[in-house]
């Protein structure tokens, strides 16, 4: 049977791009990761989230885990956020931050070592995913805050904090969502030119919250090509082509982000950064893809463009040469999927 690249893109994009952070990241190990985004990054926190309609807290999901046990990780295994951790040197990644409030009695110690905010299904602007019920960036930052002010209560003074903060390492994907939403309002209330400004002045907003509270070390993923995801090449081509309105939208976000940073950067001393072009380092894999031992770069792994990963989806047997893992993602080892 024909492999996907199901695993094979999602695990590149989270090595090459771990591998392209790791220049920027401290070392040795940063003492605190933080995580923000989407389904690329979440690794449960959705189902902490009983209203939320986009999950993955069911079977084929988590397949490849001990047991084959769901997660909550839009995924087969590991997903992005796992290998990046891995790759700066410290054993797993944090969990999600509303598993963390569910301790109580260790949140305060807890919290030093990182936390997960990412929500599958969200995006840069607010209301994008509103109707599943996920936590857009906006209040993922909120979170954050909430964090920070408990730190501050454990050292009793705001310099201490920013000393603790500026020593972590915040890690962001997310932006995919925003992109497939507005190409699915068939109203437009806006001009591809005022969309694209309005998401990357949002975004760049949120990174600059994110630094006045204490945020000095960034590692950014930008938007991989998503038109030629199953999603995109089932709804929006319709001919199992890729969609270019979508690939270009993701390639415009790139510049545009690595625009806005390079540009903040400049305005304050003490900000590290990196961005990694997931659009690139992708496309580089499906273009050769034999090299990089992949057959199919079209088709997902569980489910089909149209329909979504669950225990009802058709499933390769053979994952390691797949590129998508479900109608979005890519996968881990070559089994992950986007939600």
């Amino acid at each position: 049977m024909a492999k996907t690249c199901f695993h094979g893109v999602f695990v590149s994009i989270a090595v090459t791009s771990l591998l392209l952070l790791q220049a920027e990241a401290p070392s040795p190990p940063p003492p605190a990761v933080y995580i923000f985004g989407d389904s690329t990054l979440d690794v449960g926190t959705n189902n902490f989230i009983p209203e939320c309609a986009a999950r993955a807290d069911f079977y084929f999901n988590g397949i490849d885990f001990p047991y084959s046990k769901p997660t909550g990780r839009f995924s087969n295994g590991l997903n992005t956020a796992d290998q990046i951790v891995r790759l700066l040197g410290l054993k797993k990644s944090p969990p999600p931050f509303l598993y963390l409030v569910n301790v109580p009695s260790n949140f305060q110690k807890n919290i030093l070592q990182g936390a997960n905010f990412a929500s599958g299904g969200s995006g840069i602007l607010r209301d994008t995913g509103k109707a599943k019920r996920v936590i857009p960036l906006e209040e993922q930052i909120q979170q954050f805050s909430t964090i920070r002010s408990n730190i501050t209560n454990m050292t009793g003074s705001e310099e201490a904090t920013d000393k603790i903060l500026s020593k972590a390492f915040i890690l962001i994907s997310i932006g995919s969502n925003d992109m497939f939403e507005y190409l699915l309002d068939l109203s437009k209330p806006m001009s591809l030119a005022e969309f694209n400004a309005t998401l990357i002045s949002t975004y760049e907003y949120h990174i600059k919250t994110l630094y006045e509270l204490g945020a000095r070390t960034f590692g950014i993923l930008t938007v991989p090509p998503i038109g030629c995801t199953p999603f995109a090449r089932a709804v929006f081509t319709g001919n199992n082509s890729c969609s270019e309105p979508a690939q270009a939208m993701a390639v415009q976000f790139y510049f545009d982000v690595a625009s806005s940073l390079e540009q903040f950067s400049s305005t304050v001393q003490d900000m590290k950064y990196s961005v990694g072009n997931t659009f690139l380092m992708t496309s580089v894999l499906t273009g050769d893809k034999l090299a990089f031992g992949l057959k199919n770069i079209a088709a997902a792994c569980c489910g089909n463009g149209t329909y979504g990963c669950n225990q009802t989806a058709s499933f390769c047997s053979t994952v390691t040469s797949i590129c998508f893992g479900t109608s979005f993602i890519r996968h881990k080892g070559l089994r992950s999927w986007l939600p």
